[in-house]
């Protein structure tokens, strides 16, 4: 982590750290992996990059969500997602977790939007794009929910929503 100040941005929250220099081999490591469990490995690795959060109450706000999230606390991670998001917009992982949210939630709708937020922030975010994909076929559109999951499988051939994806003419899965 860097010791220079990062130019601060909305209610004080800093620019979330740049790590694409972490995150390059990892996708390459992606789509060398030999099988899901070692694709497994390499995303967990990139979900502790995703999850360090631009500073100490952007992190503590983060870090609260999804205890409870995991606590099945719904109204109190979409509270501590919410305060993440206005504190922090230019946050991806906020958005992600709050579509994550969501969707347990099944509120797709609502879900989406934070979705697309997320990926426009980060457009290889694996997390973002395999939930779109679902977010997207659980709204009934299922062929954009299919482009979606093949843009996820582009990056990691592994994912576990594979399962849900339907051969086109000509093709063979």
């Amino acid at each position: 982590m860097s010791l220079v100040a990062a130019p601060v941005l909305a209610d004080g929250c800093p620019e979330a750290p740049d790590i694409s220099a972490e995150m390059a081999p990892l996708y390459e490591e992606l789509l060398q992996a030999p099988d899901e469990m070692t694709a497994r490995g390499i995303t967990n690795r990139m979900w502790l990059l995703w999850d360090n959060a631009p500073d100490e109450p952007s992190q503590e706000m983060l870090d609260e969500g999804m205890r409870a999230r995991a606590a099945f606390d719904m109204v109190r991670a979409l509270k501590r997602f919410d305060a993440l998001v206005n504190y922090c917009p230019f946050y991806a992982e906020g958005y992600n977790q709050r579509a994550f949210v969501n969707f347990i939630r099944q509120d797709y709708a609502a879900a989406l939007p934070d979705l697309d937020r997320a990926l426009e922030l980060n457009p290889r975010h694996i997390g973002a794009l395999s939930g779109r994909a679902l977010t997207l076929i659980a709204l009934g559109r299922d062929d954009e929910g299919q482009a979606a999951l093949r843009a996820a499988l582009e990056i990691n051939p592994w994912l576990v929503e594979r399962r849900l994806l339907k051969e086109e003419p000509g093709e063979e899965l």
